[in-house]
């Protein structure tokens, strides 16, 4: 086994961002050929995903996210702790905070357009911690 963490910087407000580069940079520092990639990122308002990473599907994604759980919407979080973030809580339970991917040949085993995403749910920017882990 492997792991490795890196952070990223991301904007709130649905950002999502590519982390795909990283995780096989991680990938190749493990020296693993046949593997499984185990990522998780820490929080309760990020989750993690693969999409086709344009402009067109990342909004389609985002504009999903408003459709199910929109940020007007009233949320006993924000009843409670007044922070106005309620609607991030339930759109990263949503998403989910991991993400399994077979690795094969010291490669992720992603489709031709298929990247890695963490998407950042919150009002707020942050920096996001990201754990890999490569189990062989």
């Amino acid at each position: 086994m492997y792991r490795e963490e890196f952070t990223i910087k991301t904007k709130g407000e649905n950002d999502v961002v590519d982390i795909t580069g990283e995780v096989r940079r991680v990938l190749a520092a493990s020296g693993k050929s046949t593997a499984v990639l185990g990522l998780f990122t820490p929080g309760a308002t990020a989750g993690l995903t693969t999409i086709e990473f344009e402009p067109g599907c990342v909004q389609d994604l985002k504009d999903a996210m408003e459709r199910v759980a929109p940020r007007d919407g009233r949320y006993e979080h924000n009843e409670r702790w007044g922070d106005g973030n309620g609607f991030s809580h339930v759109r990263a339970a949503l998403l989910g905070p991991s993400l399994t991917v077979p690795v094969e040949d010291g490669r992720p085993l992603l489709g031709t357009w298929q990247q890695i995403v963490v998407v950042d749910f919150d009002n707020r920017p942050r920096d996001r911690r990201v754990v890999v882990t490569v189990f062989d």
